[in-house]
């Protein structure tokens, strides 16, 4: 499949679908200060939410904390906590988001004080890079084809 085809498969064809990717799961070391991260940099704190010790859905003995975070425009949220995650916080690379504007989010960034550097152009994108306190990695990407 070329960057202008898209797929002949339709959600509708899904066994049990449509099939939505709706929720990533960070590995975080404070999610406090990671949910002030987000939400500096645009993101919508959607839920945060304690399950203490013996409440339904803990069966530890320390409370569970839940925040979900979505990026404005986006149907995929993030979700990250402390008690709820395993994994290494800043394990995660890759995570992928996309826009109108590559420099005009290069410079969103830069004034909510992330460190990004300059646009790198690719014959099949333009992109920028980051990380959140703990590392984990994010790319920003514009797709010149999509907005000509």
């Amino acid at each position: 499949m070329t960057s202008t085809e898209t797929s002949t498969t339709t959600a509708g064809t899904i066994p049990g679908g449509p099939w939505t990717l709706e929720v990533v799961m960070l590995p975080v070391s404070d999610a406090e200060r990671a949910k002030e991260f987000y939400a500096r940099i645009g993101f919508t704190p959607d839920h945060d939410h304690v399950v203490p010790p013996g409440a339904p859905g803990n069966d530890g003995d320390t409370p569970i904390r839940f925040v979900q975070m979505t990026p404005v425009g986006s149907n995929c949220s993030i979700a990250f906590g402390d008690g709820l995650v395993d994994g290494e916080p800043g394990s995660v690379k890759g995570l992928m988001i996309c826009v109108t504007d590559i420099e005009a989010a290069r410079e969103h960034l830069l004034s909510a004080g992330v460190e990004v550097g300059p646009v790198d152009v690719q014959p099949w994108g333009h992109f920028v890079y980051f990380a959140d306190p703990d590392g984990n990695e994010w790319s920003v990407q514009y797709l010149p084809y999509r907005h000509a």
